[in-house]
């Protein structure tokens, strides 16, 4: 596999005949192959995991296929409106939380399998098997817990979060991307810390970051990454590639 990191939480991951992009909303994107078949994956609608441009792909690629979590379901007038014409629209499959859809591969006469978790902000969480391999993406599934917050608080994030990562426990995963997000401060490595101890994940790439490529090495130096350290990929700058 062949993975490119864009920007933020977007990641482009190439195997056989087949490209899985995750959450773009900025960034370069990677030309690939036009005759491979493109998967554009969005987990929730905030403006730093999804933008109408996306859909500007069909114009380079004619095997592609968006997949959307349901929170972006758009109605036909707002369709309408941005000029989401009906080509597009047949290219869309939406997804609920807590789903699982087998999503055909044009090019091959075969298909994968998505199935999702529920986010603990907005939408789902992707889970991706596909020729033997599973690829989780987390979107913003996260331990989203900040200091000066209530203890009602804490502990409702708290109960959502393990609930999910219960769903994920002691899983084979091949290939993850996890948020580590620096606003959290102090608490920042919480829920990636939680996403590793609970899963077996070969490998893991750090997202949501904000630009702040220091947060990384900050985990990895901690004590308690010591189980995981060597799993964590590093990542220095947008456009880094990785054949895995």
């Amino acid at each position: 596999m062949k993975i490119t990191y864009i920007h933020h939480s977007c990641f482009s991951v190439e195997h056989n005949d087949i490209v899985l992009l995750f959450d773009y909303y900025k960034g370069t994107i990677p030309k690939f192959d036009i005759n491979k078949h493109i998967f554009v994956f969005s987990s929730h609608k905030h403006h730093d995991h999804f933008d109408l441009k996306i859909f500007d792909l069909v114009k380079e690629y004619k095997n592609i296929t968006f997949i959307l979590s349901s929170d972006i379901r758009m109605s036909a007038s707002y369709m309408e409106r941005n000029q989401i014409d009906e080509m597009i629209q047949k290219r869309i499959v939406y997804i609920g939380k807590n789903e699982k859809k087998n999503i055909p591969i044009l090019n091959n006469n075969q298909s994968f399998l998505i199935e999702t978790l529920t986010s603990t902000d907005q939408g789902v969480a992707f889970l991706v098997s596909l020729d033997g391999k599973v690829i989780y993406h987390a979107g913003d599934l996260n331990w989203w817990t900040w200091p000066g917050e209530t203890d009602d608080e804490y502990n409702e994030m708290t109960h959502n979060f393990m609930k999910e990562m219960d769903k994920l426990n002691g899983k084979d995963i091949d290939l993850a991307f996890v948020p580590l997000d620096p606003r959290q401060e102090e608490r920042f490595y919480y829920g990636f810390d939680t996403y590793m101890k609970k899963t077996n994940t070969r490998y893991v790439f750090p997202m949501h970051f904000w630009m702040d490529y220091s947060v990384i090495d900050k985990l990895k130096r901690m004590d308690e990454a010591k189980e995981y350290v060597n799993k964590i990929m590093d990542i220095s700058y947008e456009g880094q590639e990785y054949n895995l």
